[in-house]
């Protein structure tokens, strides 16, 4: 590991029990800083109000350090948008945001459109699947944010469980992005959850940053923050244990073929093609090919569309 990296886990890993809630809170009111939560969600019925419920009781109702709570609906088929409103999130849906713009499928694309639907000085995401939710996701990881100027973005790490054994979650994490990471940006090894859904991070960064629309956008978001603030501005903080559904085989191949394009797209920046990433399926006859799209597609960054540049003319 770079010594650089060594320093880095010294200075700017945290716990969530590093910084009180009374003092995020005191820093917040010292600043004038405010809070957006973002809720991206595609089918989360049975998770999202419940996300939704805590956020609104512990930083919304009992204490101010949440300004605004917005769930972006990514097309949900079931009771997503109604499970969250009931539980006090504004739900918006990805389409009716910057709508001169036809959306696209994935996850990138619903954290782009939600700053332009939010305000807070400080945006932080939050994946809508998750299990027993806590708190401390939100506040753990605002609060560097708000006590230390120094700080531009904040990613969450904990453990991830799978089928009872501890730590053995994030297999795309241990099978992809930490090997490209370690290899091509020795200066970001020492993330211990770089692809998390669960960070934090100035909206003065975020504007300036492009989002790759799909399974890209928390490795795509690491490098490229990297290399416009540097090191030092980057932190995570220990949340304790994340625990969410899980997904198959098929689908993490087709996660893992998305992030390595990212990568692969931010060392070259050749020429853009559109890869497929082909799996099998053993059917009547035999194993049968299924191919899939990787998600090539980047967006801007918002501060080069007009309509963000108008409200914040506004």
């Amino acid at each position: 590991m770079l010594e650089e990296v060594e320093r880095w886990l010294s200075t700017r890993s945290w716990s969530a029990t590093d910084r009180p809630l009374h003092q995020i809170l005191a820093a917040k009111q010292r600043t004038g800083q405010t809070v957006s939560v973002v809720l991206p969600a595609l089918n989360e019925e049975e998770t999202v109000g419940d996300i939704a419920a805590v956020i609104r009781h512990d930083l919304m109702r009992q204490v101010p350090l949440v300004d605004e709570l917005v769930v972006v609906d990514s097309g949900s088929t079931d009771r997503t948008a109604e499970v969250a409103a009931a539980a006090g999130a504004t739900v918006v849906h990805r389409d009716g945001i910057l709508p001169r713009l036809p959306a696209v499928p994935g996850k990138g694309e619903v954290l782009w459109r939600s700053l332009l639907v939010t305000r807070g000085d400080i945006v932080c995401f939050v994946d809508a699947d998750l299990r027993d939710f806590s708190s401390d996701f939100v506040s753990g990881i605002v609060g560097p944010l708000l006590t230390d100027p120094d700080v531009d973005l904040v990613k969450a790490m904990y453990d991830r469980p799978l089928g009872g054994a501890t730590g053995q979650g994030g297999r795309v994490t241990e099978l992809m992005a930490r090997p490209l990471l370690n290899m091509h940006w020795p200066r970001l090894a020492g993330f211990v959850q770089p692809l998390g859904g669960e960070y934090a991070a100035r909206r003065s960064l975020l504007e300036q940053l492009p989002f790759p629309v799909g399974y890209g956008v928390e490795l795509g978001m690491l490098v490229d923050a990297l290399h416009l603030t540097g090191l030092d501005a980057l932190a995570q903080v220990d949340v304790g244990v994340r625990k969410h559904r899980h997904q198959d085989g098929q689908a993490l191949g087709r996660m893992a073929a998305a992030i390595y394009r990212t990568a692969q797209l931010r060392l070259a920046r050749g020429h853009l093609i559109r890869p497929s990433l082909t799996q099998f399926e053993r059917g009547g006859d035999g194993f049968e090919p299924r191919t899939y799209s990787v998600d090539t597609e980047e967006r801007p960054p918002m501060v080069e569309i007009a309509e963000y540049q108008a409200r914040k003319a506004a």
